[in-house]
């Protein structure tokens, strides 16, 4: 099928107590995108980690779930928020598209600095694969999946990688240099997303197949236009066998 996206678009902004509020902004982010656009938002954006209302977040899961897919239509929105299943909870990283939930994959590798392995569980590290959406063949790593090579090889000749963050601001150059090299390795467009909040990078960005590197600052929305033809030509242009 012909590829549809001709944008790339990575959010950064804050998230706050109130996820209304943060749903809220998080479609009027979308709302002002362009029509074929892919947009990523940080890592749990709705809520944070919110665990002193830990039931809370995940059963406001399926509220945010209904109302995004009604304002993905024309457009591909990535993000992830704590959903549970049975008796478990895990950190869904969600793909909408056209009114529906096209993907999903559980956050594989929880991040135990951060007690996630205290109430969450971990999803199937097998369940990382490359998926395609409309022709374009993606990837989706989420935040401390980054630091696993094996899932840089697992996720070689995809044409772009979806990284929702919530990276500790502690470890910013590292989100800078994993996200940057991840590009240059795999030869893809990486759109980064990591929070605003002050324990955050705030490093939201997206880098090119070549390499070449624009952050979001104080843009709650980065656009990049999408080519294909970056991909194939930097493919050529520095062949490492990546088809």
């Amino acid at each position: 099928m012909e590829n549809i996206i001709k944008n790339l678009c990575s959010l950064s902004f804050l998230t706050t107590q109130n996820y209304e509020q943060n749903l809220h902004t998080l479609l009027d982010l979308v709302k002002q995108t362009p029509e074929n656009s892919i947009v990523v938002a940080p890592e749990v954006c709705l809520t944070g980690y919110d665990y002193d209302n830990f039931e809370a977040m995940y059963t406001f899961a399926p509220t945010a779930t209904q109302q995004i897919k009604e304002s993905s239509y024309g457009k591909i929105i990535a993000l992830t928020m704590l959903e549970k299943r049975g008796e478990d909870v895990y950190n869904f990283a969600k793909v909408f598209k056209d009114g529906e939930v096209v993907y999903e994959q559980a956050k594989a590798k929880l991040f135990k600095f951060g007690d996630e392995h205290k109430y969450m569980t971990a999803g199937d590290e097998e369940d990382i694969n490359i998926f395609e959406i409309d022709g374009i063949k993606f990837g989706l790593l989420i935040c401390f999946e980054l630091r696993f090579k094996t899932f840089w090889q697992k996720l070689e000749g995809v044409d772009i990688m979806l990284v929702p963050a919530w990276w500790g601001a502690l470890r910013r150059e590292n989100f800078k240099t994993i996200t940057e090299a991840l590009a240059v390795i795999n030869q893809c467009y990486v759109i980064a997303s990591d929070s605003l909040n002050e324990e955050c990078t705030g490093q939201s960005g997206i880098i090119t197949p070549f390499g070449e590197i624009q952050r979001n600052g104080n843009k709650p929305c980065l656009e990049v236009p999408y080519s294909p033809k970056e991909i194939k030509k930097m493919r050529k242009y520095m062949d490492v066998g990546i088809g």
